[in-house]
């Protein structure tokens, strides 16, 4: 045996589980009176979050929550459910933030599947929540959050339990534990299918330390920032900014609804140094009318994720003097797991190559141990020619435990020591990864595979185009063909023939559309096109 393997194990005073909860504590401690989370009025400091969080637990605690149990929360971007990712963590218990915008069914299914013993959700909320606990077939305690910038037209009350007076039964002195193991689960989020039942994904608390590490460092993110949370925190823990915000002492301002001009708002009022956002939230605030908009103060930087964003809309961001910077990742990953990082040697090249270059997935994130693109079948990395398209694959710590309560489905994700992300793509000789679709959404067209995001982002290059979504129409000589689904710019009307011509000046003619279609996309409420709605009207 090694004399470095004698007498160097492990103790207390050298081994300390990983936890993003040290972050909070820590700027408690070192800056209690500095403004921390900012909703509307309400303005706590971190002494103020620290002891809400802590008296939530206790409460929760004194309810008999603890280690292992689940509580689910369905809410909007308010502080509670930034005080969740710290509250429910503190008893031990996994906090499992739900998508406000699903169906009473589903929300049943995923309450039932996570055995869920509380849910903690937004009144705005009650009517599928109140069809969706008709249908579970258990009770389980409902604490409402009574939030009075709701349309409390639409609020009514759904639970005995009121989020303030519950946080308030809490003692402020509860002794709260640290995980006793790193490998310990700290959330739960269930993944957005389209077919069958959402899979539930399960992070650690090793993970979102390293998560929120990492991010901090690929963003260059400073002390007391200002963090507009535009991403809602249902989903993957809001790209896990609750909780790198905190370990660097940042303010978080929460924005309850997509609204573009409350976002130039907030912007000018806070003085916000960054945010993150789905593409379609970009494509908002450039196509803002005149009057919505304000002028920056100082440099916002972005990061998009979420969809493959089109090069044109980091042109239109940088004109408004937005720097974007494009991420990649997905919720089996914690959120973002690759960047764009950018390379100075660029800055020679013209916008519109830059712009095209910013498209790109990119590289890994100092906290991704792996990602490339293999064959799937032969688990061998493609060539690195730009061309030749597999399906990106990821491993470190920031991939999830796996599925809850699903083996089959997590040994299937991580075959080969790899987690299969489902998305296909190439690497380009500087080792840039560039994703050409997703495995169900490329058009096999006559034996040509035809990527649905190289037409989307010639089409986004026209004036009239606010957003295109590209799929396969059946087609009984050439299998499918692509069609085209456009929403328009407001006031400069296209014709299908002007965008088809368009299309033909620089993309083969296998690749233009057969059929375009004007109409307002299908979204999820992350901005996510849901393409799956515009395939059925093919069926």
């Amino acid at each position: 045996m090694s004399s470095y393997n004698t007498d160097l194990d492990k103790n207390a005073a050298n081994y300390v589980p990983l936890t993003p909860l040290t972050f909070i504590k820590r700027a408690k401690e070192i800056y209690p009176d500095y403004e921390a989370l900012i909703y509307e009025d309400r303005k706590y400091s971190w002494a103020e979050v620290y002891k809400r969080t802590v008296k939530f637990a206790s409460a929760l605690n004194n309810i008999g929550i603890g280690k292992g149990d689940t509580v689910s929360f369905l809410a909007f971007n308010t502080p509670e459910i930034f005080e969740g990712h710290y509250s429910v963590p503190m008893t031990g218990a996994v906090l499992n933030t739900i998508n406000i915008r699903l169906d009473a069914k589903t929300i049943a299914y995923i309450l039932d599947h996570s055995e869920a013993k509380v849910l903690v959700v937004d009144r705005q909320l009650h009517i599928e929540v109140k069809k969706a606990l008709g249908i579970l077939k258990r009770k389980i305690i409902i604490i409402d959050i009574n939030d009075e910038h709701a349309d409390q037209s639409k609020c009514e009350k759904i639970g005995e339990l009121e989020y303030e007076s519950f946080l308030n039964t809490g003692d402020e002195n509860y002794d709260w534990k640290m995980p006793e193991d790193e490998w310990q689960a700290i959330s739960l989020s269930y993944t957005s299918g389209t077919t069958g039942n959402p899979k539930g994904v399960v992070y650690h608390h090793r993970g979102s330390y390293l998560m929120s590490t990492g991010s901090a460092v690929a963003w260059n993110m400073p002390n007391r920032l200002n963090f507009l949370t535009i991403v809602p925190m249902f989903h993957c823990n809001g790209w896990g900014y609750p909780w790198t915000v905190p370990m660097l002492n940042g303010r978080t301002i929460c924005l309850r609804n997509i609204d573009v001009k409350k976002i130039f708002n907030l912007i000018d009022e806070h003085n916000i140094t960054h945010f993150g956002g789905a593409p379609i939230v970009l494509n908002m605030i450039t196509g803002a009318p005149d009057a919505d908009k304000k002028k920056l103060k100082n440099k916002v930087y972005v990061l998009t994720a979420g969809a493959p964003p089109p090069s044109i809309i980091f042109k239109k961001m940088n004109e408004l003097g937005f720097e974007v910077m494009h991420v990649y990742g997905l919720t089996e990953t914690y959120g973002h797991v690759t960047q764009c990082a950018w390379n100075d040697a660029w800055n020679k090249f013209d916008e519109e190559k830059q712009n095209e270059i910013k498209a790109r997935q990119g590289v890994r994130y100092p906290n991704t141990e792996g990602i490339t693109v293999m064959n799937p079948e032969t688990m061998k990395e493609v060539p690195k020619d730009g061309k030749t398209i597999g399906e990106i694959m990821i491993k470190g710590n920031i991939v999830m435990k796996g599925y809850f309560k699903d083996k089959d489905a997590t040994s299937k994700a991580m075959h080969g020591g790899w987690f299969h992300s489902g998305d296909l793509a190439v690497i380009h000789p500087d080792g840039y990864v560039k994703i050409q679709d997703r495995s169900k959404d490329i058009i096999i067209s006559g034996g040509e595979n035809i990527s649905s995001i190289e037409i989307e982002n010639t089409l986004a290059k026209h004036p009239s185009v606010s957003i295109a979504a590209v799929v396969a129409k059946p087609d009984e000589k050439w299998g499918e063909v692509p069609c085209a689904f456009i929403e328009m710019v407001k006031d400069k009307p296209v014709t299908e023939k002007e965008l088809i011509s368009f299309c033909k000046e620089t993309l083969a003619g296998f690749k233009v559309p057969k059929q375009v279609v004007f109409c307002e996309l299908p979204k999820t409420s992350t901005g996510k096109i849901q393409k799956f709605e515009l395939r059925k009207n093919f069926r």
